[in-house]
């Protein structure tokens, strides 16, 4: 599985990465919040980025009050910025937004382990999905966010994933080896993009 703490992969992938890795390090965001575990999430990792698409931060701690001062230390004068405390699935989260090099930044904190938090587990599937899906998966599913339909309805509506929700369907994945995917979606994946070819 690939090491999403290794940020490397940034400085030689598609230009948006390779911006992604400029921004990152002119501003040393991850650098300056390195106490709270940073990650970067979301769809610039994965390759399925549009032009909106901005930088997901996920991080975590115990003291949102503090891990918001910090931030706002570094960063409460930068152009944008802005705080916000919400629940998400019942738990206390802060995302802050600036806005640096050309890219919407939004930093997420909650008082869970990265590892753990939807955000990683959904990249961490979409990953796998992905891989199964090869290639054209990666341009569908830009096609589809450019049309304004969201990341994991995206997946859910290319792989043909079972489930109302397709937040949680995705979560139904988890288990499953890139090798099982492939045996579940892969036929479905062809079927998809030969009817997209006609």
């Amino acid at each position: 599985m690939k090491n999403w703490r290794d940020l490397s992969y940034l400085q030689t992938g598609t230009s948006k990465q390779r911006a992604a890795w400029d921004a990152l390090t002119s501003t040393r965001v991850m650098e300056n919040l390195k106490v709270y575990d940073p990650v970067l999430a979301g769809t610039i990792p994965l390759d399925i980025d549009i032009a909106e698409s901005d930088l997901d931060i996920i991080c975590t701690s115990d003291d949102l009050e503090q891990f918001d001062a910090s931030v706002r230390a570094f960063y409460g004068e930068w152009d944008g910025y802005q705080e916000t405390r919400l629940l998400v699935n019942k738990v206390p989260t802060s995302v802050i937004r600036f806005s640096a090099e050309s890219f919407l930044f939004e930093i997420f904190a909650q008082s869970v382990a990265v590892e753990q938090q939807n955000a990683y587990r959904h990249m961490v599937i979409e990953a796998r999905l992905l891989e199964t899906g090869g290639p054209n998966a990666y341009q569908e599913i830009r096609k589809l966010k450019q049309q304004g339909i969201k990341t994991e309805p995206a997946f859910s509506l290319y792989f043909g994933i079972a489930g109302a929700d397709p937040y949680l369907a995705l979560f139904q994945l988890e288990p499953y080896s890139p090798e099982e995917l492939f045996r579940m979606f892969g036929s479905k994946a062809r079927k998809r993009q030969a009817n997209l070819i006609r």
